[in-house]
């Protein structure tokens, strides 16, 4: 059975729970723990959901916010649903039968 996974970023959620509203309040304190981003980096990270994350940015994030890695990101996984093919109902004919097939011509009638 295949298995759908994907994570929610929370960062802004745990950001305002520690009273920090915007990206530029998080980059000195970056800073401080020796992430040098820019702003316009920050901001990303904070709007957006990043797909490749520093171990380092996340741990100053972790020691910034008094939280744990798991409080950034909430994972979810879920059984995937099985796709049903239109070929997959109906019997393959045999090779033979295919080769029979033929188109029918078209008649073209007069107006009346």
């Amino acid at each position: 059975m295949k298995r759908k996974v994907g994570y929610r970023w929370r960062l802004r959620e745990v950001m305002a729970t520690h009273h920090v509203f915007t990206a530029t309040e998080l980059v000195p304190l970056l800073r401080e723990r020796g992430i040098d981003l820019s702003a316009s980096q920050v901001h990303r990270l904070v709007s957006g959901t990043p797909e490749r994350l520093s171990l380092q940015v996340m741990a100053a994030l972790c020691d910034i916010l008094a939280c744990t890695p798991a409080d950034l990101v909430a994972t979810t996984a879920e059984n995937a649903g099985v796709r049903k093919t239109a070929t997959g109902d109906l019997p393959v004919p045999p090779p033979a039968a295919v080769a029979k097939l033929r188109p029918r011509a078209a008649r073209i009638l007069p107006d009346a």
